[in-house]
Protein backbone atom coordinates (compact mmCIF):
# COMPACT_ATOMS: atom_id res chain seq x y z
CA UNK A 1 0.00 0.00 0.00
CA UNK A 2 1.50 3.40 -0.78
CA UNK A 3 0.71 5.73 1.08
CA UNK A 4 1.14 9.98 -0.67
CA UNK A 5 3.41 12.55 1.01
CA UNK A 6 1.32 15.92 0.07
CA UNK A 7 2.70 19.81 0.20
CA UNK A 8 0.69 20.88 3.73
CA UNK A 9 -1.00 24.56 3.84
CA UNK A 10 1.25 26.73 5.35
CA UNK A 11 -1.36 29.06 5.88
CA UNK A 12 -4.85 30.58 4.87
CA UNK A 13 -3.74 32.86 1.65
CA UNK A 14 -0.31 30.50 0.84
CA UNK A 15 -0.76 28.18 -2.37
CA UNK A 16 2.76 27.93 -3.67
CA UNK A 17 6.12 26.79 -1.20
CA UNK A 18 9.61 26.08 -2.50
CA UNK A 19 10.70 22.31 -1.61
CA UNK A 20 14.55 23.03 -0.45
CA UNK A 21 15.91 18.80 -0.90
CA UNK A 22 15.11 16.20 0.53
CA UNK A 23 16.56 14.82 3.93
CA UNK A 24 15.98 10.69 2.88
CA UNK A 25 16.97 9.04 -0.82
CA UNK A 26 14.70 7.55 -2.64
CA UNK A 27 14.37 3.75 -1.90
CA UNK A 28 15.48 4.60 1.70
CA UNK A 29 13.42 2.92 4.55
CA UNK A 30 12.19 5.48 6.81
CA UNK A 31 9.87 5.84 10.23
CA UNK A 32 6.70 6.95 11.25
CA UNK A 33 7.30 10.77 11.45
CA UNK A 34 10.87 10.82 10.67
CA UNK A 35 12.17 14.76 9.07
CA UNK A 36 11.94 14.38 5.37
CA UNK A 37 12.33 17.22 4.33
CA UNK A 38 11.61 21.24 4.99
CA UNK A 39 9.76 23.07 2.93
CA UNK A 40 9.47 27.20 2.70
CA UNK A 41 6.66 30.03 1.86
CA UNK A 42 7.36 33.44 2.35
CA UNK A 43 5.83 33.53 5.49
CA UNK A 44 6.83 30.25 7.12
CA UNK A 45 8.85 27.12 7.26
CA UNK A 46 7.44 23.62 7.83
CA UNK A 47 8.58 20.40 8.23
CA UNK A 48 7.79 17.55 6.05
CA UNK A 49 7.54 14.25 8.27
CA UNK A 50 6.83 10.87 7.33
CA UNK A 51 2.74 10.00 7.65
CA UNK A 52 3.69 6.34 7.88
CA UNK A 53 7.06 3.74 8.10
CA UNK A 54 8.26 2.18 4.85
CA UNK A 55 9.65 2.80 1.87
CA UNK A 56 10.72 6.59 0.55
CA UNK A 57 9.56 7.27 -3.05
CA UNK A 58 10.16 10.75 -4.56
CA UNK A 59 8.51 12.31 -7.09
CA UNK A 60 9.74 16.02 -6.77
CA UNK A 61 13.21 16.65 -6.07
CA UNK A 62 12.94 20.01 -5.01
CA UNK A 63 12.11 23.80 -6.80
CA UNK A 64 10.17 26.57 -6.32
CA UNK A 65 6.31 27.14 -6.95
CA UNK A 66 4.98 23.54 -6.01
CA UNK A 67 1.43 23.87 -5.05
CA UNK A 68 0.24 23.03 -2.06
CA UNK A 69 -1.79 20.15 -1.82
CA UNK A 70 1.07 18.43 -4.66
CA UNK A 71 1.81 14.61 -4.16
CA UNK A 72 5.50 14.89 -3.48
CA UNK A 73 6.28 11.47 -2.55
CA UNK A 74 4.83 8.64 -1.35
CA UNK A 75 5.73 6.14 1.14
CA UNK A 76 5.22 2.09 0.12
CA UNK A 77 4.19 1.04 3.66
CA UNK A 78 3.91 -3.09 2.77
CA UNK A 79 8.08 -3.13 2.16
CA UNK A 80 9.54 -4.96 5.00
CA UNK A 81 12.11 -2.96 7.45
CA UNK A 82 15.59 -3.71 6.43
CA UNK A 83 17.16 -6.00 9.21
CA UNK A 84 19.80 -3.89 11.42
CA UNK A 85 17.93 -0.73 10.70
CA UNK A 86 17.83 1.54 14.05
CA UNK A 87 15.03 3.12 14.84
CA UNK A 88 15.47 7.39 14.68
CA UNK A 89 15.63 9.14 17.66
CA UNK A 90 12.58 10.36 19.95
CA UNK A 91 11.70 14.01 19.47
CA UNK A 92 12.36 16.61 16.50
CA UNK A 93 15.01 16.42 14.90
CA UNK A 94 17.23 13.68 12.93
CA UNK A 95 19.67 11.54 14.63
CA UNK A 96 22.74 12.35 15.29
CA UNK A 97 25.28 10.97 13.31
CA UNK A 98 28.52 8.77 14.51
CA UNK A 99 30.86 10.66 16.57
CA UNK A 100 27.96 13.05 18.38
CA UNK A 101 28.33 13.30 21.92
CA UNK A 102 26.13 10.51 23.30
CA UNK A 103 22.46 12.42 23.67
CA UNK A 104 23.41 15.24 21.43
CA UNK A 105 20.84 15.94 18.40
CA UNK A 106 21.44 17.27 14.95
CA UNK A 107 18.46 18.88 13.04
CA UNK A 108 17.63 17.83 9.84
CA UNK A 109 18.68 21.11 8.55
CA UNK A 110 21.65 21.14 10.40
CA UNK A 111 22.57 17.27 9.48
CA UNK A 112 22.32 17.99 5.65
CA UNK A 113 24.42 21.13 5.48
CA UNK A 114 27.30 19.38 7.64
CA UNK A 115 27.03 16.31 4.88
CA UNK A 116 27.64 18.80 1.95
CA UNK A 117 30.22 20.75 3.56
CA UNK A 118 31.89 17.95 5.27
CA UNK A 119 31.98 18.87 8.53
CA UNK A 120 31.95 16.08 11.28
CA UNK A 121 29.19 17.34 14.17
CA UNK A 122 31.04 15.40 16.93
CA UNK A 123 32.87 18.20 17.89
CA UNK A 124 30.85 21.06 17.35
CA UNK A 125 28.72 22.84 20.43
CA UNK A 126 24.93 22.96 19.87
CA UNK A 127 23.19 26.43 21.01
CA UNK A 128 20.03 24.47 20.79
CA UNK A 129 17.62 23.19 23.06
CA UNK A 130 19.30 20.41 24.81
CA UNK A 131 22.71 21.25 23.07
CA UNK A 132 20.88 20.55 19.79
CA UNK A 133 23.47 21.35 16.96
CA UNK A 134 21.93 23.88 14.37
CA UNK A 135 22.35 25.36 10.77
CA UNK A 136 23.69 28.37 12.09
CA UNK A 137 26.29 26.04 14.22
CA UNK A 138 27.61 24.06 11.52
CA UNK A 139 27.77 26.92 9.27
CA UNK A 140 30.12 28.47 12.39
CA UNK A 141 32.68 25.62 12.19
CA UNK A 142 32.80 25.27 8.65
CA UNK A 143 33.96 29.16 8.55
CA UNK A 144 36.00 28.19 11.49
CA UNK A 145 37.49 25.56 9.34
CA UNK A 146 37.98 27.47 6.57
CA UNK A 147 40.19 30.01 8.24
CA UNK A 148 42.37 27.28 9.74
CA UNK A 149 43.22 26.16 6.56
CA UNK A 150 43.62 28.80 4.29
CA UNK A 151 47.15 28.90 3.11
CA UNK A 152 49.03 32.30 3.06
CA UNK A 153 50.44 33.34 -0.12
CA UNK A 154 54.47 32.93 -0.10
CA UNK A 155 56.27 35.92 -0.02
CA UNK A 156 59.25 36.86 -3.10
CA UNK A 157 62.34 35.95 -2.48
CA UNK A 158 63.26 39.12 -2.70
CA UNK A 159 61.78 43.09 -3.69
CA UNK A 160 62.13 43.80 -7.25
CA UNK A 161 64.53 46.98 -8.21
CA UNK A 162 61.17 48.85 -10.10
CA UNK A 163 58.16 49.89 -8.19
CA UNK A 164 55.22 47.74 -8.76
CA UNK A 165 51.59 47.40 -7.35
CA UNK A 166 51.38 44.39 -5.00
CA UNK A 167 48.99 41.97 -5.81
CA UNK A 168 46.09 41.18 -3.21
CA UNK A 169 46.81 38.97 -0.70
CA UNK A 170 43.27 38.74 0.83
CA UNK A 171 40.64 36.02 -0.26
CA UNK A 172 38.96 37.93 -3.39
CA UNK A 173 35.87 34.97 -3.10
CA UNK A 174 32.51 36.04 -4.48
CA UNK A 175 29.44 33.64 -3.71
CA UNK A 176 25.93 33.96 -4.77
CA UNK A 177 22.71 32.55 -2.65
CA UNK A 178 19.16 32.36 -3.47
CA UNK A 179 16.91 34.98 -1.57
CA UNK A 180 14.42 32.55 0.66
CA UNK A 181 10.65 33.14 0.16
CA UNK A 182 10.76 34.80 3.34
CA UNK A 183 13.30 37.58 2.40
CA UNK A 184 11.74 37.62 -0.70
CA UNK A 185 8.74 38.40 0.90
CA UNK A 186 10.24 40.89 3.22
CA UNK A 187 11.80 43.10 0.79
CA UNK A 188 8.07 43.44 -1.82
CA UNK A 189 6.39 44.40 1.02
CA UNK A 190 9.38 47.03 2.44
CA UNK A 191 9.61 48.35 -0.93
CA UNK A 192 5.58 48.35 -1.37
CA UNK A 193 5.35 50.50 2.20
CA UNK A 194 7.53 53.01 0.55
CA UNK A 195 5.89 53.25 -2.62
CA UNK A 196 2.41 53.50 -1.32
CA UNK A 197 2.32 55.43 1.94
CA UNK A 198 3.30 58.91 2.71
CA UNK A 199 5.73 58.06 5.10
CA UNK A 200 7.25 60.62 7.64
CA UNK A 201 9.25 60.26 10.38
CA UNK A 202 9.25 61.88 14.12
CA UNK A 203 12.04 61.92 16.88
CA UNK A 204 11.94 62.23 20.72
CA UNK A 205 13.83 61.12 23.57
CA UNK A 206 12.66 59.88 27.07
CA UNK A 207 14.82 59.81 30.15
CA UNK A 208 15.34 55.88 31.25
CA UNK A 209 15.81 56.85 34.57
CA UNK A 210 12.38 55.74 36.85
CA UNK A 211 12.13 52.57 34.52
CA UNK A 212 15.31 51.43 35.02
CA UNK A 213 14.65 51.47 38.63
CA UNK A 214 11.93 49.80 39.00
CA UNK A 215 13.21 47.34 37.09
CA UNK A 216 16.24 46.81 39.01
CA UNK A 217 14.36 47.17 42.17
CA UNK A 218 11.84 44.55 41.43
CA UNK A 219 13.30 42.11 38.22
CA UNK A 220 14.10 39.43 41.10
CA UNK A 221 10.97 39.77 43.32
CA UNK A 222 8.87 39.80 39.31
CA UNK A 223 11.25 36.80 37.86
CA UNK A 224 10.51 34.46 41.16
CA UNK A 225 6.82 35.26 40.91
CA UNK A 226 6.25 35.17 36.88
CA UNK A 227 8.76 32.96 35.80
CA UNK A 228 10.00 35.31 33.36
CA UNK A 229 12.16 38.41 33.11
CA UNK A 230 11.48 41.92 33.54
CA UNK A 231 12.42 43.60 30.35
CA UNK A 232 12.05 46.81 28.97
CA UNK A 233 9.88 46.20 26.25
CA UNK A 234 6.41 45.57 28.90
CA UNK A 235 6.85 49.25 29.69
CA UNK A 236 6.45 50.28 25.85
CA UNK A 237 3.80 47.63 24.91
CA UNK A 238 1.85 49.33 27.92
CA UNK A 239 2.49 52.59 27.09
CA UNK A 240 1.53 52.40 23.47
CA UNK A 241 -1.66 50.48 24.59
CA UNK A 242 -2.48 53.44 26.33
CA UNK A 243 -1.27 56.20 23.22
CA UNK A 244 -3.43 54.09 20.71
CA UNK A 245 -6.60 54.71 23.10
CA UNK A 246 -5.91 58.73 23.21
CA UNK A 247 -5.09 58.47 19.24
CA UNK A 248 -7.05 55.95 17.46
CA UNK A 249 -5.88 56.73 13.50
CA UNK A 250 -2.71 55.71 14.55
CA UNK A 251 -4.21 52.55 15.51
CA UNK A 252 -6.30 52.56 12.63
CA UNK A 253 -5.72 51.26 8.66
CA UNK A 254 -6.38 53.09 5.36
CA UNK A 255 -8.55 50.65 3.03
CA UNK A 256 -9.98 50.74 -0.37
CA UNK A 257 -8.35 53.41 -3.04
CA UNK A 258 -9.39 56.36 -4.88
CA UNK A 259 -12.88 57.84 -4.20
CA UNK A 260 -13.71 54.66 -2.35
CA UNK A 261 -10.73 55.21 1.03
CA UNK A 262 -12.06 54.63 4.18
CA UNK A 263 -10.66 54.79 7.29
CA UNK A 264 -10.81 51.37 8.98
CA UNK A 265 -10.41 52.13 13.18
CA UNK A 266 -9.59 49.28 14.97
CA UNK A 267 -11.13 49.10 19.29
CA UNK A 268 -8.28 46.74 20.29
CA UNK A 269 -4.41 46.93 20.22
CA UNK A 270 -2.99 43.94 18.38
CA UNK A 271 0.89 44.99 18.73
CA UNK A 272 3.25 43.09 16.65
CA UNK A 273 6.56 43.06 17.87
CA UNK A 274 9.74 42.91 15.96
CA UNK A 275 11.92 39.52 16.02
CA UNK A 276 15.37 39.15 14.02
CA UNK A 277 15.84 35.47 12.81
CA UNK A 278 18.76 33.88 10.74
CA UNK A 279 16.59 34.27 7.99
CA UNK A 280 15.17 37.40 8.41
CA UNK A 281 12.98 39.87 10.43
CA UNK A 282 9.36 38.39 11.42
CA UNK A 283 6.53 40.39 13.53
CA UNK A 284 4.73 38.07 15.87
CA UNK A 285 1.60 39.60 17.08
CA UNK A 286 0.64 40.08 20.91
CA UNK A 287 -3.37 39.86 20.43
CA UNK A 288 -5.10 42.27 22.46
CA UNK A 289 -2.19 43.89 24.13
CA UNK A 290 -4.08 46.26 25.99
CA UNK A 291 -5.28 43.29 28.47
CA UNK A 292 -1.92 42.09 29.00
CA UNK A 293 -0.39 42.68 32.04
CA UNK A 294 3.26 42.94 32.62
CA UNK A 295 4.03 39.41 33.00
CA UNK A 296 1.84 38.78 30.39
CA UNK A 297 3.89 40.64 27.77
CA UNK A 298 7.26 39.36 28.57
CA UNK A 299 6.06 35.83 29.14
CA UNK A 300 4.75 35.87 25.02
CA UNK A 301 7.29 38.06 23.64
CA UNK A 302 9.80 35.31 25.22
CA UNK A 303 7.87 32.45 23.78
CA UNK A 304 7.92 34.26 20.76
CA UNK A 305 11.85 34.68 20.37
CA UNK A 306 12.67 31.30 21.46
CA UNK A 307 10.06 29.96 18.79
CA UNK A 308 11.19 32.23 15.92
CA UNK A 309 14.44 31.30 16.19
CA UNK A 310 13.42 27.22 15.81
CA UNK A 311 11.24 28.61 12.78
CA UNK A 312 8.06 27.42 14.75
CA UNK A 313 6.22 30.37 14.62
CA UNK A 314 2.75 30.01 13.15
CA UNK A 315 1.48 32.66 9.73
CA UNK A 316 -2.12 33.57 11.92
CA UNK A 317 0.52 34.47 14.66
CA UNK A 318 2.94 36.70 12.40
CA UNK A 319 -0.49 38.45 10.41
CA UNK A 320 -3.08 40.95 11.20
CA UNK A 321 -1.47 43.27 13.77
CA UNK A 322 -2.47 47.07 14.03
CA UNK A 323 0.54 48.66 15.25
CA UNK A 324 4.22 47.40 15.48
CA UNK A 325 6.87 48.20 17.81
CA UNK A 326 10.80 47.56 16.64
CA UNK A 327 14.04 47.50 19.46
CA UNK A 328 16.74 48.39 17.37
CA UNK A 329 18.73 49.01 20.46
CA UNK A 330 19.55 45.44 20.93
CA UNK A 331 21.47 45.55 18.13
CA UNK A 332 23.11 48.78 19.50
CA UNK A 333 21.33 51.43 17.37
CA UNK A 334 21.09 54.48 18.22
CA UNK A 335 18.49 56.19 16.03
CA UNK A 336 17.34 54.66 12.66
CA UNK A 337 13.73 55.79 10.82
CA UNK A 338 11.91 52.45 10.91
CA UNK A 339 9.58 51.70 7.98
CA UNK A 340 5.99 51.01 7.96
CA UNK A 341 4.65 47.46 8.11
CA UNK A 342 1.57 47.76 5.63
CA UNK A 343 -1.70 48.03 5.87
CA UNK A 344 -0.74 49.20 9.60
CA UNK A 345 -0.13 52.86 9.81
CA UNK A 346 2.50 53.65 12.47
CA UNK A 347 5.41 51.94 13.73
CA UNK A 348 7.64 52.72 16.79
CA UNK A 349 11.03 52.61 17.32
CA UNK A 350 13.34 51.96 20.24
CA UNK A 351 17.02 52.28 20.30
CA UNK A 352 19.60 52.17 22.21
CA UNK A 353 19.83 53.66 25.80
CA UNK A 354 22.88 55.97 26.47
CA UNK A 355 24.03 58.29 28.78
CA UNK A 356 23.99 61.97 28.17
CA UNK A 357 23.85 65.70 29.56
CA UNK A 358 20.74 66.47 30.07
CA UNK A 359 18.87 69.37 32.08
CA UNK A 360 17.17 67.88 35.67
CA UNK A 361 14.08 68.14 35.68
CA UNK A 362 14.25 67.98 39.21
CA UNK A 363 16.85 70.86 39.48
CA UNK A 364 15.61 73.38 36.53
CA UNK A 365 18.81 75.10 34.99
CA UNK A 366 20.94 71.80 36.25
CA UNK A 367 23.15 69.14 34.22
CA UNK A 368 22.61 65.56 34.80
CA UNK A 369 24.18 62.76 33.40
CA UNK A 370 20.87 60.79 32.30
CA UNK A 371 20.06 57.28 30.58
CA UNK A 372 18.45 58.52 27.24
CA UNK A 373 16.99 56.87 24.67
CA UNK A 374 15.66 57.94 21.33
CA UNK A 375 12.68 57.24 20.19
CA UNK A 376 11.29 57.19 16.60
CA UNK A 377 7.23 57.28 15.33
CA UNK A 378 7.30 56.86 11.94
CA UNK A 379 3.95 57.26 10.06
CA UNK A 380 1.58 57.54 6.93
CA UNK A 381 0.68 61.43 6.65
CA UNK A 382 -2.08 60.29 4.65
CA UNK A 383 -3.88 59.04 7.41
CA UNK A 384 -2.08 60.67 10.68
CA UNK A 385 -1.29 64.70 10.77
CA UNK A 386 1.80 65.45 12.55
CA UNK A 387 0.12 66.88 15.62
CA UNK A 388 -1.15 63.51 16.01
CA UNK A 389 2.07 61.85 15.69
CA UNK A 390 3.81 64.33 17.43
CA UNK A 391 1.44 63.51 20.75
CA UNK A 392 1.56 60.36 20.38
CA UNK A 393 4.96 60.29 20.91
CA UNK A 394 5.26 62.66 23.74
CA UNK A 395 2.69 60.55 25.63
CA UNK A 396 4.87 57.36 25.54
CA UNK A 397 7.76 59.66 26.64
CA UNK A 398 5.49 61.10 29.38
CA UNK A 399 4.54 57.15 30.47
CA UNK A 400 7.75 56.13 30.41
CA UNK A 401 9.34 58.77 32.48
CA UNK A 402 6.69 58.30 34.84
CA UNK A 403 5.75 54.37 34.97
CA UNK A 404 3.52 55.26 37.44
CA UNK A 405 1.14 56.77 34.81
CA UNK A 406 0.60 53.28 33.16
CA UNK A 407 -1.03 52.28 36.54
CA UNK A 408 -3.39 54.74 35.98
CA UNK A 409 -3.78 54.38 32.15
Amino acid sequence: MAVDITIPSPGESITEVSLSGWLKDSGTYVEKDELLAEIESDKATLELRAPAAGTLQIATQKGDGIKVGAVVASIDTSAAKPAGTAAPAAGVGAVAPAGTPSGAKVSGVAKKVAAEKGVDTASIAGSGPSGRVMKDDVLAATSKSGAATETKPTPAAAPAKAAAVAAPSGTRGVRREKMTKLRQKIAERLVHAQHTAAMLTTFNECDMTEVMRLRAEHKESFEKQHGVGLGFMSFFVKAATSALRKYPRVNAYIAGTGAEMEIEYHDYADIAVAVGTDKGLVVPVLRNAETLSFAGVEGAIKDFAVRAKDGKLTVDEMTGGTFTISNGGVYGSLMSTPILNPPQSAILGMHAIKKRAVEDPKNPGQVALRPMMYLALSYDHRIIDGAEAVGFLVHIKDMIEKPERLLLA
